[in-house]
């Protein structure tokens, strides 16, 4: 099961009590800044979610994703997170 934009613009917006015009714009423009950002090569670090980077190797970039403790905590991966 997955879920698409839409149905996570109206999850958000349900949470904090937003239309889902404004949540889209607002999830729309934090992907994006998360696109220029790795694009610059400077990584993003969510917390409690985790941080993506890219690194730069001979004739390619590789995406990373470092999922933060409280991340690896609820799937059982090794975590130092106390909730």
């Amino acid at each position: 099961m997955s879920i698409d934009k839409k149905e996570l613009v109206h999850r958000v917006g349900q949470r904090i009590n937003k239309e889902n015009g404004t949540v889209e714009e607002i999830i729309d423009a934090t992907i994006e800044e998360i696109y220029e950002s790795l694009k610059q090569g400077e990584s993003v670090s969510l917390r409690n979610f985790g941080t993506f980077y890219v690194r730069v190797e001979p004739k390619t970039w590789i995406f990373k994703f470092n999922p933060s403790q409280r991340l690896r905590k609820i799937f059982g991966w090794s975590s130092t997170y106390k909730d």
